[in-house]
């Protein structure tokens, strides 16, 4: 019904017949892509200019594409989104063809000079702010006029919303929907495409107090009804009242309401609008802590899972991002990105609300139709900031050619955001290298990770670092889960990006099978925690079972931590366990895509399940267009190869399929669970090896590999256990000699020999550098950071006797470690009192002035999480008094030995490195800074931990 009400308006508008030529000519270009994404056939020789794009020839959206790039060079026009959306044949393409402008035509668009700020706009909402109606009206007050989106609701048209003109759109919305009957915390879900009554339906909600819930909009018409059956779930679990969308999907509302009890009408914008002529919006309170809206997670099977969010939520994710980013009002963002997607409403929309700075939006279909349109915005607009998924940035890669791009200024672009989909190391190198005449930095290139668990963000790498691409030992990570370095001569390492450094306030951890906590390097599944995390999915206690683990929650994701940044390996549940091997699909994915005659975005890696012996193998699902068998078993053989040489095993299926088998999610995931049902159903063909010769391999494999991991779990827990019983034996006996020492040279010595004793015992393994630097008379301060409970014990067996320690004044009361360290001639430090801090101080400066050197750790405490606390500046102001240097030293791994809130020790390498003296340049206050930031400097450096104190 739908798509003949938009065929009748198409018709009724399309100029007069094209002429033969022109429709041969585009109809060629049709079955020419068509071709190359199937096997070809009589069938796809006889469809014409009025056979379906989609159904007839199999075009699907990332297809039409290249179908409207290769027509528009064709006949040197320039097709805009609505080709892509409106056309369903390709007589309807030719209509656009003739619509559309010259290449010769169209000018480039003059680069725009940045609007001066009108007063206010360099002023960010309070933190006192606590909902998102706070925050608006906070704008409102200060600049109504000021524009916080210009629109690009169709072509190169654009629209300025001010805060004012959306308080008014959002007021006539909320009277509607009261006079409708809407109750406070009822449900409204809205799938309407980017545009100015996106923004009406989503702030009018809240200001009438109920809770938003976008919907991914159909991409075409033809999809209308089968997209609403597919929404229906969530309608039901959302238990929404209305929903707001276009004209044409009203007469389909009977296929809803029958299978949603809850859904009162559906209804577009200006009918709710109507609905509340000559009434206005009763304010409704709103707090905090109350929904905001429910954002549904782009999965393809099972039931909706909506992600809970409440105002707190939201503001704590957006200020936390954009503080680690830098991000501030005189930014301007420039996106395509879907409104009903986190990245897009949260990062880029709601960001735009809360930071204050200007919103350039466009409709992700114009992206699509040409993908030059999102640069040359950026470099019209002058636009800062901008994301996307790798895929956009492939897309430019391939779309925009020299031509374009010698017409493009980026070098205002100053974060390049990339996430929301594995991102790949080439595709950020040849991006920076190929853009770069554009006057882009690869600085710019900013790889986030987030999930809508946490709001949006949860990861963003340090500032104008760049990219960091880490190349590991592939052969290590998948048989022990351990992020190896590569060497020099491996000529195939796992290279991974890095997400970066948790958000301010927020924490993550990598943790085993038994959520016990790993260190740096080890694979093991991502975890977090933070102001920003869900309270849960909504009416799905199911699903909230597998998201938390007390207090933290699951990514669903596997990775490990490397000074602190987070590096992704994969899905734990696209992981394929093969014969004990955790293997992870997307690498073999994206090889099996470089073979000729592989369609690239057409292969799924996945396990599947064998009955017949109880295991797993391993499938590769391939689409080709290729017909010929010597060519189909060149292929098969080629992706066998591949998958030895990537994973260490061969497959144990190969499927070369026709187009459109890989299934994926509306934002253009591969869905691999829902490929491997199909394959488990019989529904997918295969080739794969004997079976007999996959269960003696299989059976062999896994008993070497489930041996080998029951193995390294012994061994870390007995070695634990034996360092826990060396240090109590050996430190009984050192409390007691401790205490009967007569000297206090003698009583150190004893304390470090036994230190030094339980090190050799245990068999940690400790490198040490830089010890030569130490000065072999006068006094001197050591200034270490504080990662772990044995930061003590392990300097004092490095370190000579002469060297006492500073520690806080609490532990001076605790039983027997309080009276040992008073023994060992520790200074004890107050922490809170600031009266009893400065004698405490000057107590230190005293024995400091007579000669005497200590250890100093001017954090004062530390944390589980990698950071350098904020610095106390008693060992700083010590050392400019008494003209002492200062000896920073780096401890590497300690955390990971020992962690705060840990109970079991693990064996990891631990480095201990002394760095070159800093002398006080004088002495007071102002010495004292400026020695403190020096040596936090060359820590930071060498550690290569987030400055905590910065944020």
């Amino acid at each position: 019904m739908v798509t003949d009400l938009v065929r009748d308006t198409a018709m009724a508008e399309a100029p007069p017949a094209a002429s033969a030529d022109a429709a041969q000519r585009l109809l060629c270009a049709v079955q020419g892509v068509a071709a190359e994404l199937r096997q070809p056939s009589a069938r796809l020789a006889s469809l014409g200019l009025d056979d379906s794009l989609e159904r007839d020839f199999g075009l699907d959206s990332l297809a039409r594409v290249e179908l409207l790039a290769r027509i528009g060079q064709e006949f040197g026009v320039q097709l805009d989104e609505a080709a892509l959306t409106q056309a369903e044949t390709p007589r309807d393409l030719l209509g656009h063809v003739q619509r559309a402008p010259r290449v010769a035509d169209s000018a480039p668009r003059p680069v725009a000079a940045s609007a001066a700020p009108l007063p206010g706009a360099n002023v960010a909402a309070p933190d006192s702010a606590a909902t998102l109606l706070e925050v608006f009206d906070w704008h409102l007050q200060q600049h109504p006029q000021r524009v916080l989106i210009t629109l690009y609701e169709s072509a190169d048209a654009a629209t300025e919303l001010s805060y004012a003109a959306l308080h008014a759109d959002a007021q006539a919305v909320a009277a509607g929907l009261q006079a409708r009957g809407l109750v406070r915390g009822e449900a409204v879900a809205i799938m309407l495409p980017t545009g100015r009554e996106f923004f009406a339906a989503f702030y009018g909600t809240l200001r009438a107090g109920g809770v938003p819930v976008p919907l991914y909009p159909p991409a075409r018409p033809s999809q209308l009804e089968d997209h609403l059956r597919r929404i229906a779930g969530i309608l039901r679990n959302a238990r929404a009242r209305e929903l707001l969308t276009v004209e044409r999907a009203k007469p389909l509302a009977h296929l809803l309401r029958a299978e949603v009890d809850t859904l009162q009408a559906v209804a577009t914008v200006p009918d709710v609008v109507r609905a509340g002529t000559g009434s206005g919006a009763a304010p409704v309170p709103v707090g905090a802590a109350d929904e905001a809206f429910l954002q549904y997670t782009s999965g393809s099977t099972g039931e909706p899972k909506g992600v809970v969010l409440t105002h707190a939520n939201l503001l704590a994710n957006l200020r936390a991002m954009w503080r680690a980013s830098g991000v501030g009002p005189r930014d301007t963002f420039v996106s395509w990105l879907p409104l009903y997607h986190d990245m897009g409403l949260i990062g880029a929309c709601l960001g735009s609300l809360v930071v204050g700075f200007h919103l350039v939006l466009m409709s992700p279909l114009a992206f699509l139709a040409r993908p030059q349109r999102w640069l040359e915005a950026i470099a019209q607009h002058r636009g800062t900031l901008s994301a996307a998924p790798n895929f956009a940035y492939e897309l430019c890669l391939a779309k925009i050619g020299d031509t374009e791009l010698a017409r493009l200024d980026l070098s205002c672009w100053r974060l390049a955001f990339n996430g929301a989909e594995p991102v790949s190391p080439d595709t950020l190198e040849r991006f920076a290298a190929r853009f770069a005449r554009c006057g882009f930095r690869r600085e710019a290139l900013t790889p986030v990770y987030g999930l809508a668990e946490s709001s949006v963000g949860l990861a963003f790498p340090p500032l104008e670092r760049g990219p960091w691409i880490e190349p590991v030992d592939r052969a290590a990570l998948i048989r022990d889960g351990i992020a190896r370095p590569a060497s020099e001569g491996d000529a195939a390492p796992l290279r991974l990006v890095s997400c970066g450094l948790p958000l301010p306030g927020h924490e993550i951890r990598v943790v085993d099978a038994g959520s016990r906590e790993l260190p740096e390097r080890q694979q093991g599944r991502v975890q977090f925690r933070g102001p920003s995390s869900t309270q849960g999915y909504l009416a799905n206690p199911q699903a909230d079972a597998k998201l938390f683990d007390g207090e933290w929650l699951n990514t669903g994701d596997l990775g490990f931590l490397l000074h602190g940044e987070l590096f992704l390996t994969g899905r734990e549940k696209d992981i394929v366990i093969r014969g004990g091997f955790n293997i992870h699909p997307h690498e073999l994915e994206a090889a099996v895509a470089a073979l000729p005659g592989v369609r690239k975005g057409g292969v799924a890696v996945f396990p599947a399940a064998d009955p017949r012996h109880a295991t797993e193998r391993l499938v590769v699902l391939a689409e080709t267009r290729e017909a010929d068998p010597a060519e189909r078993a060149r292929l098969a053989r080629e992706i066998t190869v591949l998958s030895a040489t990537l994973l260490g095993a061969p497959a144990d299926d190969v499927m070369l399929a026709p187009p459109h088998t890989v299934l994926k999610t509306s934002s253009g995931k591969i869905r691999r669970s829902a490929c491997r049902e199909f394959y488990e159903q019989g529904r997918l063909g295969t080739t794969q090896r004997a079976p007999w010769r996959q269960w003696l391999s299989l059976a062999a494999s896994a008993a070497a590999a489930r041996g080998r991991s029951a193995w390294h779990a012994l061994g870390r827990r007995a070695w634990g256990l034996w360092a826990w019983t060396v240090l109590l034996a050996l430190g009984s006996v050192a409390w007691c000699l401790i205490m009967l020492g007569p000297r206090l040279q003698g009583r150190r010595a004893v304390a470090r020999g036994f230190a030094r004793a339980a090190l050799r015992l245990i068999g940690l393994p400790v490198q040490v550098h830089g010890l030569e630097q130490l000065p072999t008379e006068g006094a001197c301060i050591v200034v270490a950071n504080h990662a772990s409970y044995v930061d003590s014990m392990l300097l004092g067996a490095l370190l000579p006797p002469r060297f006492g320690f500073a520690a806080k004044r609490e532990l001076a009361g605790a039983p027997f470690v309080g009276v040992a360290l008073r023994r060992l001639g520790c200074a004890y430090v107050e922490r809170f009192d600031a009266a009893r801090g400065v004698e405490d101080t000057q107590a230190l400066l005293a024995r400091v002035r007579a000669g005497e050197s200590f250890v100093i750790f001017p954090e004062g405490t530390f944390r589980r999480a990698p950071g350098l606390l904020p610095f106390k500046l008693g060992a700083f102001v010590t050392a400019a008094e008494a003209g002492a240097p200062l000896l920073p030293l780096a401890l590497h791994g300690t955390r990971s030995l020992l962690r705060a809130g840990s109970f079991m020790p693990e064996r990891v390498p631990v480095e201990v490195r002394l760095l070159p003296p800093i002398r006080p340049t004088g002495t007071g206050w102002d010495a004292a800074v400026a020695a403190r930031d020096e040596v936090r400097g060359v820590l930071l450096t060498e550690l290569r931990e987030p400055d905590l104190g910065a944020q």
